[in-house]
């Protein structure tokens, strides 16, 4: 037959996945919370959420560490949970404010009741920590605003060390003498900065349908923070990183997807210098949704990270290329309790002290968190005001930071309805540990952004692009169960595709299964309704061992010494196999798991310094490591520089085939299958788990491509040969790369123009072992 049946497209999905998405109807930040400048700029609007608190005051700083506070002012509940003062500029000036404007919030409810006596640092009106209804207000600590714009600094930093200052609980701290409840965090607590509206542009956005981009993954600091190229004030920084927007397009990348850029637990990474200690690199603690890094900022004064991240956006929108941000809304840097026995103890300087059961699901009794993020707790997304402020977070970054996508980590937390141990109405108690994905309720945060959002059409034009991560720490493996308007990390094409090269004789290797992986996985997207594009296909990713690393490591080696290390977790089921060590066999495969990438049908994403053969030295964990061995390096062997070749040609092939770009599923006259004897697959063939050797032809006409392609792999351990099927009329076999060693080299993939002729129907061609062809008729 000429195509699998699991491979046939299902006309009825093709037209729904064509048809227009649900336009945008919710408002934005209906409350309008945060703090806000009238269009005067003679008074400062301050609003933020709580439907617990009893009483809440503004603490104005004109700093934002190591200062008293300058003046207070209590809030109002105006009502809905709000709380609201409006302050005239003029009467913060008078208070000594006349630079930025710092603030923060202390609050009291139930478990610490107010008293006009009570004073920083005492225990007047304290009842519990927490309370039977999970409430753990305390005024002796500062809260930041969850809408802050921008914020002072992280909670630990050069100048502090003791996360105790921000914990609640009875514990004596030594330093202070106190326990931890009375340390007053006031001088030490970040701070929200109230910023004008920016007037810095982020140019246009670019429109592109998303099936035509080849999206690199990066650390911000990491791509230019040992670059020569780079001056030495701009390396690590956004502006560094907006220099480098010629780089990636060079390359042929359409959309850079930056791992975090929310204000992280950042500012302690070089306290310790030449140690990963207390380090966070990736960036996945987010202390405030609205507010960009202020460490990955040259221009650190008050709205400097703001303006500076909307002209390296407009730099990479000038550039043609797509800004993507890594999001984290599963869970927050305050963490979940300091131990499983003491309920007491736990992190607070947001929205566990403003409103802990509204924010955070909550276990049985209230005095726990549940934790399918391994971070110690899930934000509450199944409640309407926490979804709303992710809503919000994701519409601030899109429409005033000019940000084009988003990737979600651990996305099935969002797709969560349960609500502090209850599942709606139908069940009295939250089933599997406080998590149950239920892409069918229309409440989940996933089904409410693609609500509140537009999503960009199929054919490209305006909106967002929506990409999750399909899997939890404990929440299970979610892929293939996002509803349409979402596409997916493929970890399916991942594994087995790793599996294919590295595993042969160790595991059941399925050509059914590589052949789905090269086609869109439709396996797991077709079925509801979505298209091979959502399939977001990647050899390796920052999560895992860089792409080199796959073929030269056998197993991880994070405990090894800085700069490398040391590192703790990291998966032990990696697929890798150092190729018994032979550098031009682990450069083949490389070649081959890029070729992969980016001749199938899906999005694919790179990791920065794929391009280059980049090495972690087998760290497969590497989140806390900022140093020279995980930034990206600029000066190339002659090896490193004939793979950028490589990749940047395969770039360029890919963007100029639409055949490799399909908007819906092949039908069985675009792609046809072949053994490598030339003759059509049949279903036996595909069956038979110990057939390691596939070859499919793409026609090119089908696309308006000039070219049909021929694409064979060879998984066997030794050479085989294709036998090429006809080409089209007039037209001959001719290649355009072999990732086989013989030729490793400059022009591995040629450039246009500069093919081989092979032949035509009938010719045969002799490949060799764990390798890839690829041919066009021309």
């Amino acid at each position: 037959m000429k195509c699998l049946k699991f491979l046939a497209a299902l006309l009825v999905f093709a037209s729904l996945a064509t048809a227009p998405l649900k336009p945008a109807y919710a408002a934005i930040n209906p409350s309008s919370l945060g703090a806000s400048y009238n269009s005067q700029q003679t008074q400062i609007t301050f609003r933020v959420y709580s439907a617990n608190a009893t009483t809440m005051v503004l603490y104005l700083y004109s700093a934002g560490y190591g200062a008293q506070e300058s003046a207070t002012y209590p809030l109002t509940n105006v009502g809905s949970g709000v709380w609201q003062v409006v302050v005239p500029v003029s009467s913060i000036q008078s208070a000594g404010i006349t630079g930025a404007v710092y603030y923060g919030y202390r609050a009291w409810g139930p478990n610490w009741t107010y008293s006009s006596s009570w004073t920083k640092g005492s225990s007047t009106g304290f009842v519990s920590d927490v309370d039977s209804n999970g409430n753990r207000f305390n005024p002796n600590k500062l809260m930041l605003d969850p809408y802050a714009e921008e914020i002072s600094q992280d909670p630990l930093n050069a100048n502090n060390q003791n996360a105790d200052i921000f914990a609640t609980g009875a514990t004596v701290d030594a330093s202070f003498g106190v326990a931890y409840r009375l340390i007053d965090s006031g001088t030490y607590a970040p701070k929200g900065i109230v910023l004008a509206p920016s007037t810095q542009s982020t140019g246009t956005k670019p429109t592109r349908a998303q099936k035509d981009d080849v999206i690199y993954e990066v650390n911000v600091r990491g791509l230019t923070k040992q670059d020569p190229n780079t001056p030495t004030q701009y390396q690590g920084t956004y502006y560094g990183a907006g220099l480098k927007a010629s780089y990636l397009a060079s390359l042929g990348v359409t959309a850079v997807e930056f791992l975090p850029m929310q204000e992280t637990q950042n500012d302690e990474n070089d306290v310790i210098a030449d140690s990963t200690q207390d380090q966070n690199y990736w960036g996945y603690m987010t202390e405030d949704y609205f507010a960009p890094d202020r460490r990955y900022a040259y221009n650190k004064a008050a709205g400097g990270p703001t303006a500076e991240f909307q002209a390296m956006v407009q730099a990479f929108h000038n550039a043609g290329i797509k800004v993507y941000m890594d999001v984290v809304y599963n869970h927050t840097a305050e963490g979940g309790t300091w131990s499983s026995t003491d309920p007491t103890t736990a992190t607070m300087f947001s929205w566990r002290g403003l409103d802990n059961a509204t924010y955070y699901e909550l276990t049985t009794g209230n005095q726990y968190f549940y934790d399918d993020t391994g971070t110690g707790g899930n934000v509450n997304t199944y409640n309407p005001v926490a979804r709303q402020m992710i809503i919000d977070s994701l519409a601030y970054w899109s429409n005033t930071m000019g940000v084009d996508g988003f990737r979600f980590d651990e996305a099935p937390i969002l797709g969560n309805n349960c609500l502090n141990q209850s599942y709606e109405s139908a069940a009295p108690n939250c089933p599997n540990g406080g998590f149950n994905f239920d892409a069918a309720d229309s409440n989940v945060a996933i089904n409410q952004i693609l609500d509140n959002l537009t999503v960009r059409p199929a054919s490209g034009g305006s909106g967002v692009d929506l990409f999750a991560e399909p899997w939890s720490a404990s929440g299970g493996d979610d892929q293939g169960q996002f509803p349409v308007g979402w596409s997916e990390w493929n970890g399916a094409f991942e594994a087995t595709l790793r599996q294919a090269q590295n595993e042969l004789g160790n595991m059941t290797i399925s050509i059914g299964q590589d052949a789905q992986d090269f086609t869109g996985s439709s396996n797991i997207f077709q079925a509801n309704g979505r298209n091979p594009w959502n399939s977001t296909n990647y050899m390796d990713i920052h999560d895992g061992f860089t792409l080199f690393d796959v073929y030269y490591c056998d197993n991880p080696n994070n405990s090894q010494a800085w700069p490398y290390g040391p590192s703790t977790g990291g998966s032990t089921t990696n697929y890798s196999w150092n190729q018994g060590g032979a550098a031009e066999d682990q450069r083949r495969a490389a070649r081959t798991g890029l070729a992969f990438t980016m001749l199938s049908a899906g999005t694919p994403i790179m990791a920065g310094g794929d391009e280059y053969l980049r090495s972690l030295n087998c760290n497969n964990n590497p989140y806390n490591v900022d140093s020279t061995a995980n930034w990206l390096n600029y000066s190339w062997t002659t090896d490193q520089s004939n793979f950028y070749n490589f990749a940047q040609r395969a770039i360029a092939f890919r963007l100029a085939h639409p055949s490799l770009r399909p908007a819906s599923w092949y039908t069985s006259s675009q792609v046809e299958w072949w053994e490598p004897s030339g003759v059509e697959a049949t279903t036996s063939y595909w069956n038979d788990t110990s057939n390691y050797a596939i070859a499919y032809t793409i026609n090119g006409s089908s696309f308006s491509d000039n070219n049909s392609i021929y694409i064979a792999y060879n998984g066997w351990s030794a050479s085989v040969t294709f036998t090429l099927p006809p080409p089209p009329t007039g037209t001959n076999w001719y290649r355009v790369t072999d990732t086989c060693n013989w030729n490793d080299g400059a022009n591995t993939w040629v450039t246009p123009g500069n093919e081989t002729l092979i032949g035509g129907s009938g010719a045969t061609y002799s490949q060799c072992a764990q390798s890839l062809l690829l041919l066009i008729s021309k």
